[in-house]
């Protein structure tokens, strides 16, 4: 009797070490971010099932077959509506917009990544990834001369030929081109304005700038082609584009066409240090 007792506990027990994990079917998959914050937001899409990413390291909460998964890890950032994988750029009123429509010049700091991994079953697959960012900074700045720029009331632009969606899987813009419109601030001699795009897109991007005068409600209208000066912008997003020029504004003008001239382009510094 003591030696069939012994017998079955020996057995037991090469049982017991078959299995390297509770899950000796499935497979486990944990994902350590790199820079993650406690207020990042972040959310992890497996195979289109969504989770939030509570800190780094983060362990999926379903254990998945073995074989081939989908994965895309991204940030709820401000000015975007999420559509499964899809992220697009918000209309000036707060909402998803419609094919077409103009978009919002500052979104936040969309990231992104997108990977496949293969599961194993009765293992727990480790993944190190670092969310790319998905957006640009865009300083545009022009200097007014042939004329009095002291006069500018107000000037309002539109930028055509931009990227209203980014498909996060693919990691890639989509979509046709878009626009967005937004103002310009005056110190002194000098108009400068901010935005953050997803990209360029389409063959051609225009500024066209509206400029009000406080001398007799004189107003000036001026369209520039601003694809060679843009060509480079879809690079490095993590680096600032600055695009300088001259603007000229006449005394005098009534209903008239500014013209601008002198096109530099080049970085403006690190943005978004941290992801």
């Amino acid at each position: 009797m003591m030696g069939m007792a012994a017998a079955v506990l020996l057995s037991s027990c090469v049982k017991d070490t078959l299995y390297d994990t509770p899950h000796p079917d499935k497979g486990a998959v944990t994902i350590s971010l790199t820079g993650l914050s406690a207020d990042d937001n972040y959310v992890l899409d497996m195979d289109g099932k969504v989770a939030d990413i509570t800190g780094s390291p983060f362990t999926n909460p379903d254990l998945l077959n073995p074989g081939t998964h989908s994965m895309v890890i991204y940030n709820r950032a401000e000015g975007f509506t999420f559509d499964g994988r899809m992220a697009r750029v918000n209309a000036p009123d707060g909402k998803s917009r419609a094919d077409g429509a103009s978009v919002i010049p500052l979104p936040g700091y969309l990231k992104s990544v997108s990977r496949e991994i293969t599961v194993t079953a009765d293992d727990t697959l480790r993944v190190s990834l670092v969310p790319q960012q998905r957006v640009r900074d865009l300083h545009i700045e022009f200097t007014v001369t042939q004329g009095r720029p002291e006069l500018i009331q107000s000037v309002t632009a539109t930028l055509g030929g931009i990227a209203g969606a980014f498909d996060m899987e693919a990691e890639q813009t989509v979509g046709e081109p878009v626009s967005t419109v937004f103002a310009f601030t005056r110190e002194g001699s000098k108009l400068t304005a901010d935005l953050r795009l997803l990209g360029t897109m389409g063959d051609v991007q225009t500024l066209v700038l509206d400029i009000v005068f406080t001398d007799g409600g004189r107003t000036q209208h001026t369209e520039v082609e601003l694809t060679e000066a843009m060509k480079e912008f879809n690079g490095d997003m993590t680096t600032a584009y600055r695009v300088t020029g001259t603007l000229e504004t006449p005394v005098g003008m009534e209903e008239g066409k500014g013209e601008i001239t002198g096109w530099e382009t080049g970085d403006g510094g690190d943005v978004s240090a941290e992801m």
